[in-house]
């Protein structure tokens, strides 16, 4: 039998990065010009070097549980990683997020593991930063209301990243349990208000970011000020949605990934809307390319392998020069 066995080449086991790691690790201004690069890369086809399918959904039990794989490989970054994600709704009932990630990089050059760690602050802060890039991009105002639909780990982690591209004067929040509305509203070091409806927090905002698990629109297009730039972060299955038929049909749609989109995207594909241009295709471009003067545009943030892959380098990166 030990003619069987395979010999690993490394003497000790890959180390495990914790959560509390990560967060220290992954600092934000080099995550956000990563992410720029790697989004352009990945929109530039195959001279971009990277090569990542759509998601891969498996239904796990019968109370809408599933569990997703996310490999993605960056000849530019030279990243090589895979992340498994399990979104399980009846974990709140018990104390646990309803979201657990962690995430393998490997070494492109061999294949063999360098280190696992922990998938949700990653995904936190690489979700969050794609939308900061994209609402630095078509924001028409450097300033001003910024109404967060939904209290969990996007509304406290889009916030923080916004602050690095967006001066914001005031935050709106609504959260469908008014006590984890209030209780976000309590960190926010800006002015802050609390809504009891979506409609009242949403008018006059300058930025709206949706971050819910709702499968019904949430937001109506005549409630948006004009000019305004969506973040739509809740809805990543094609039978749920956050924004509604008017606003979709309406606004400068853009996306991650067109195939993302077309597969996942019930904001788009429920409302019949029409996809302008991938992130990746406008950044360091004029928004006047890509919507009109006063246009509502609405960026469906999806997430994708490649945003783990080099976010995942800089995090492994820092670990090892620390040693």
């Amino acid at each position: 039998m030990e003619d069987y066995i395979v010999q690993h080449s490394s003497s000790s086991a890959p180390p495990f990065i914790d959560a509390a790691a990560v967060n220290k690790l992954l600092d934000i201004p080099s995550l956000l010009v990563a992410l720029e690069q790697g989004l352009k890369n990945f929109s530039a086809g195959p001279s971009g070097g990277v090569v990542m399918p759509v998601r891969t959904v498996i239904p796990v039990g019968d109370e809408s549980a599933v569990l997703c794989t996310m490999p993605g490989y960056s000849r530019f970054d030279e990243g090589l990683a895979v992340k498994l994600v399990s979104v399980f709704p009846g974990n709140a009932k018990i104390g646990l997020s309803s979201h657990q990630a962690t995430v393998v990089l490997l070494d492109a050059k061999t294949g063999e593991m360098l280190c696992l760690m922990d998938g949700g602050v990653i995904t936190a802060l690489r979700t969050a930063a794609v939308s900061a890039l994209a609402i630095r991009t078509f924001s028409q105002t450097q300033s001003g209301k910024v109404a967060i639909i939904g209290s969990g780990v996007q509304a406290r982690s889009h916030l923080l990243l916004l602050r690095h591209v967006f001066d914001v004067k005031e935050v709106r929040i609504f959260s469908r349990t008014s006590a984890n509305a209030h209780k976000f509203a309590s960190e926010v070091a800006e002015p802050v208000k609390v809504f009891d409806s979506v409609r009242e927090a949403v008018e006059d905002a300058d930025i709206i970011v949706t971050t819910t698990m709702a499968t019904e629109p949430l937001v109506c297009g005549g409630w948006v000020k004009k000019g305004a730039v969506i973040a739509a972060v809740g809805a990543c299955r094609p039978d749920a949605r956050e924004l509604d038929t008017q606003l979709m049909q309406s606004a400068a749609v853009i996306v991650d990934s067109r195939d993302g989109a077309l597969a996942e995207a019930g904001d788009i594909l429920l409302a019949k809307a029409e996809i302008r241009a991938e992130i990746g295709e406008v950044l360091g471009k004029d928004r006047a390319e890509f919507a009109e003067d006063g246009q509502t545009v609405v960026f469906e943030n999806l997430g994708l392998a490649i945003e783990d892959v080099v976010a995942a380098k800089i995090v492994y990166e820092k670990f090892m020069a620390a040693k």
